[in-house]
């Protein structure tokens, strides 16, 4: 009888890991929208992850020496080949190779992890910086299986006929891909908004809750340096509840008639020096409806800008301040007050636009596209 107990104990012991497992990889597939058909970009028949960075006031040499260091920093904590093979300040290129595991799962029992080999480029410019991940290779099984990401992770393969589910066996292949270019992806980002570059972590991450999109396919990341960024208060956010006392009096002549007292401009014509913040706030009003309104100063600033070669405006809101209702909105106005001034100099409508989701601590960034622009 104490046999057959301890023979149960070692059964249970071996099972319940192998249920938990099996439970994390139905987790997985309920969810896998972020994995799904353009998780993994093609250029010209080859894997090429890209990620803009828009960096508003950010000269190209500053973008340049902390997107080395990073590089640097992050290539080194590999300990073997990798490193940054290639710089061209005046260019502003950089190009590094990276070779580094990654775990699918480990357990007292088995370890079952591909190393993955790769190139990763950076282009920066004045305001903005372009990065690629391209050249992908996998040695799995201590380097006896050898595959490229052209063959095993693209949509062609790794993806049902019907491009709603992943192939069973590949899918974790493209998923930990999927989220090693996106923590690269943060991982400059950080290094682009802090003062110093991020110091590459000591150890490996639990995997982040998944998002609709991956970091890398999600768009441009709209960054607000923060050396650059000062956070004083509270959000001021108000519900309107009467029509403002003061009426807005014409100080140009009408061309719209929209906004009575204001000129309107075609978006793209808008100075770049329209709203200048430290001269003023940056109000966001949600809703039309004088009697169901909500405004709230972007604390943490904004500017104007294009995304995807469109007129858009960034506001930033400071980590402390509610944002829920900006969340719900899918479009908005925009106000800039200039300092002492009880009227904006310029009013946006905008349509909002994908952004990326804040990492923890940093101003929450939102996109708005320019729909129509009015200046005094």
């Amino acid at each position: 009888m104490k046999n057959l107990t301890h023979l149960l104990f070692v059964l249970l012991c071996i099972c319940l890991p192998v249920a938990v497992h099996a439970q994390k990889d139905k987790d997985k597939d309920d969810d896998d929208s972020k994995y799904l058909a353009g998780a993994v970009p093609e250029v010209d028949g080859k894997v090429v992850f890209t990620k803009e960075f828009s960096i508003p006031g950010m000269s190209q040499e500053e973008i340049f020496n902390r997107m080395q260091k990073w590089m640097e920093a992050r290539l080194k904590k590999n300990e073997n080949n990798s490193r940054v093979v290639y710089t061209n300040p005046e260019e502003g290129q950089i190009v590094g190779t990276g070779e580094e595991w990654i775990v699918f799962s480990s357990s007292a029992l088995s370890l079952d992890r591909t190393k993955i080999l790769y190139q990763l480029s950076v282009v920066c410019a004045p305001e903005k910086c372009t990065m690629e991940v391209e050249k992908i290779r996998f040695n799995y099984r201590e380097g006896k299986e050898k595959y490229t990401a052209e063959e095993w992770i693209v949509d062609k393969y790794a993806l049902n006929k019907a491009q709603t589910k992943l192939v069973r066996g590949l899918a974790k292949w493209r998923r930990k891909t999927v989220n090693f270019v996106d923590d690269l992806a943060l991982g400059a980002a950080e290094a682009l908004s802090a003062s110093t570059a991020k110091k590459a972590a000591e150890t490996e991450q639990p995997e982040a809750k998944k998002e609709e999109k991956s970091a890398v396919s999600s768009g441009p990341i709209v960054i607000a340096p923060k050396a650059e960024v000062e956070v004083k208060t509270p959000a001021e956010t108000t519900k309107v509840t009467v029509v403002p006392a003061t009426p807005l009096t014409p100080a140009t002549p009408v061309a719209s008639g929209t906004v009575p007292g204001y000129k309107e401009v075609a978006p793209d014509q808008l100075p770049t020096n329209a709203i200048q913040m430290g001269a003023g706030k940056l109000v966001l009003v949600i809703g039309t409806d004088a009697f169901n309104m909500t405004m709230m100063t972007a604390n943490a600033g904004g500017s104007l800008g294009k995304s995807s070669g469109k007129p858009v405006i960034f506001s930033f809101l400071s980590p402390d301040q509610p944002y829920e209702q900006m969340e719900a909105a899918e479009t908005y106005t925009v106000r800039f007050y200039p300092a002492n001034q009880t009227e904006p100099s310029v009013v946006l409508e905008c349509k909002k636009m994908p952004s990326q989701a804040p990492m923890e601590g940093q101003p929450r960034m939102y996109v708005g596209e320019i729909l129509k622009a009015f200046v005094k």
